[in-house]
């Protein structure tokens, strides 16, 4: 694609982005998707193949962008701590910006078509790897705990905070997600024991 392309590249996904949280994955037809950019159906299989292309795209670009960002915010931080609270703050900040992208990505990305999970999941790999490096540095800090597998860490972590976006999404945005940072960043740090 030419820089040329570029900017109508990104009207398209930020209207697919749109129709599929507004009318969900199914019932986004691809003229819809069209009308929405204000661009002839046509136009749309230029920069995509399908439906499935434009749904993974849309992630692809958003995810992209959103990694690259953590990825420098985390950088300078000097603890795990520091920096896993950076890339919470990040995630449910960016979830609260684009409501759009908080419901295609809670819900309209849960598809159980295994090769678009399988696309899905290698964009996924390279969030995953974020939080690895977080959890890698604290081990190696000795701020982390070595006695539990790195993966279910990874897990728990993303388990997390992916449930408490979807709840927030679930109940209509009715409350600052924002608010619950601390407290997750805590729990997840921390546990479930009590401090003497």
């Amino acid at each position: 694609m030419t820089n040329k392309d570029r900017p109508k590249y990104q009207q398209i996904i930020q209207a697919a982005l749109e129709v599929i949280a507004e009318n969900g994955y199914h019932a986004s037809q691809v003229s819809k998707i069209a009308k929405k950019a204000n661009v002839a159906d046509g136009t749309i299989y230029l920069y995509f193949k399908n439906k499935e292309d434009i749904l993974i795209s849309v992630f692809r670009e958003r995810m992209g962008q959103f990694i690259h960002k953590i990825k420098n915010a985390i950088e300078d931080k000097e603890t795990a701590s520091e920096k896993l609270l950076t890339l919470i703050q990040m995630h449910y900040a960016q979830l609260t910006e684009s409501p759009y992208l908080a419901k295609v990505t809670q819900l309209e990305l849960r598809q159980s078509k295994p090769e678009l999970r399988r696309e899905i999941n290698k964009v996924l790999k390279s969030y995953l790897d974020v939080i690895d490096s977080i959890i890698e540095h604290g081990i190696k800090e000795k701020e982390i705990r070595d006695d539990i597998h790195p993966r279910l860490m990874r897990q728990m972590i993303f388990g997390t905070i992916d449930e408490t976006v979807t709840t927030w999404v679930m109940k209509n945005e009715r409350y600052n997600l924002l608010d619950q940072v601390e407290d997750v960043h805590s729990l997840l740090l921390n546990g479930l024991t009590k401090k003497n």
